[in-house]
């Protein structure tokens, strides 16, 4: 039998394996290639058709008995970026979880003679017993077992598998709670309440260390060691009771969401602090770009003036006629830009980012100006000088600069007052950069004013973090703004990238 549910044994020839309900075929194993190749795609990892194809091709040269090769043969023909490995992860236990959990074939202990046991899910249980004593076994009994797999290498000496099969034998014993009449809810927080395994790690510790001095870096190794393991058991226990409920709800309503989309593809508008910290890493490589896409539409927008005395000295060789013209060569030119961001609280989030952005792009650009606004504007350049902490300087920024007076959105007025203040800011060599949702509570907008000034520069852009589907509705004036300064959807920096690739 495979270890897991539901492989065919059609592709490479390895053999049948168990299905839903019977033996699985080719089709079978099809059906779910593209389920989870479609399943991948429905929660924002990019995967080609030639990827799907790829991958369905490393089947063949694989032994599908194994479950863990088949989990490598797709990450290693799917799987793009390191950040999209935990979402991966999560959907291949669901489409191809262990054979003993029954997702794809009869629950154990549902009587049909297939099961181990009384219904703990567990197989032979490695490393824990089998899944009779452990339906037996008191609380105190289970804690005992839990802490020997917690104090192990990965888990216990069977590389997890036992942490593995523990977890599911107590989310049959504790996880389950009752709901409508032949249904049943699961949840992991009963299990890990009953086991409480932070609660083992004093035990652990003395035992591990056994009279050696406290403080160390015996008790550090350990402590980490163990840390890992319970947070290992918890990832144990989410995915089968995930498992669990994919089984009686279907695995692609519980795909959806048990998935988060990957970093390029959250919604800047709801974004965490600790997203915003992974984040950084994604900004400094587009503001690159960015910079290198305006400097070449600058240097291929306008050709150098005539060199005058090379035209005349090479018209000699062809009797005056001037049927060679040559150009002075421009000089080198790196492009100035004015960044003015909505930094409201409606957008604090994609404020949050922006200012990010901003930051990095002051290494790129010869002169980077940065202008904050909410019902007025204020420039915030001087706290984003280079070496500057971007959290200090956020911090600083929301204290010290000048850009609110009543607290509510008022893009016009933030409009008229840039202009006043700071309308020198914008030239013929500058590109204007507006970042924000053009809601501006039902205030003037002060579209001449915002004409005036994107007239005055080079390139003028606006990036608006709503659906475009949400543009004109309530107090937003996008479509008005949008007929001045050309604007685009940009929710997440898979779209930011998108924008940046097409500036050329």
């Amino acid at each position: 039998m495979s270890e897991y549910g539901g492989t065919a044994g059609a592709a490479g020839g390895h053999g049948g394996a168990e299905g839903r309900g019977g033996t699985e075929g080719r089709g079978g194993l099809l059906d779910r290639h593209v389920g989870f190749v479609h399943a991948l795609r429905e929660t924002g990892l990019p995967v080609s058709l030639a990827e799907g194809l790829d991958a369905a091709r490393a089947l063949t040269v694989i032994d599908l008995t194994e479950r863990e090769s088949l989990r490598a043969a797709y990450a290693a023909t799917l799987v793009k970026r390191p950040s999209h490995r935990p979402g991966f992860d999560t959907l291949f236990d669901l489409w191809f979880p262990p054979a003993t959990t029954g997702l794809y074939g009869p629950r154990p202990g549902s009587g049909d003679g297939t099961g181990t046991g009384t219904g703990t899910g567990t197989g032979t249980g490695t490393g824990t017993g089998d899944s009779s004593d452990l339906d037996t076994a008191e609380l105190p009994e289970l804690r005992d077992r839990l802490a020997g797999l917690l104090a192990a290498e990965g888990g216990g000496t069977d590389g997890g598998d036992g942490m593995n099969a523990f977890a599911r034998a107590m989310v049959e014993r504790f996880g389950r709670q009752p709901a409508s009449p032949g249904r049943q809810n699961w949840f992991s927080y009963p299990v890990l309440r009953a086991l409480s395994p932070e609660t083992l790690m004093a035990r652990l510790l003395a035992e591990v260390l056994a009279g050696q001095e406290r403080g160390g870096l015996a008790e550090k190794v350990a402590r980490q060691r163990i840390e890992r393991n319970i947070e290992r058991f918890k990832q144990a226990v989410s995915t089968d009771v995930r498992r669990r409920i994919a089984e009686d709800s279907g695995i692609e309503r519980i795909a959806r969401s048990a998935v988060r989309p990957p970093l390029e593809q959250l919604d800047f508008l709801r974004i965490t602090r600790a997203d915003l910290a992974e984040l950084r890493r994604e900004v400094y490589p587009l503001a690159r770009r960015l910079a290198a896409r305006l400097t070449v539409k600058h240097r291929l927008g306008h050709r150098g003036r005539l060199d005058f005395r090379r035209t005349v000295r090479a018209s000699l060789s062809t009797g005056g006629v001037p049927l060679t013209t040559y150009l002075k060569p421009r000089r080198p030119h790196k492009p100035e830009l004015v960044v003015l961001c909505d930094v409201s609280d409606s957008v604090a989030s994609f404020a949050h980012f922006t200012l990010l952005l901003t930051y990095a792009l002051r290494e790129q650009f010869t002169k980077v100006r940065a202008f904050g606004f909410v019902d007025t504007v204020d420039e915030i350049t001087r706290f984003f000088v280079p070496g500057a902490d971007v959290a200090e300087a956020m911090t600083r920024l929301a204290s010290e600069a000048d850009m609110v007076r009543f607290g509510r959105t008022n893009y016009g007025h933030a409009f008229e007052r840039f202009a006043e203040r700071y309308g020198d800011a914008v030239g013929p060599k500058t590109s204007l950069l507006i970042l924000g949702d053009a809601r501006s509570n039902y205030q003037p907008p002060a579209l001449e004013t915002l004409r005036r000034l994107s007239s005055g520069a080079r390139h003028a852009y606006w990036l608006n973090p709503e659906p475009v589907n949400q543009w004109d509705t309530g107090d937003s004036v996008a479509t008005a703004y949008g007929a001045v300064v050309p604007m685009r959807e940009c929710r997440n920096v898979a779209q930011l990238a998108a924008f940046v690739e097409e500036l050329a």
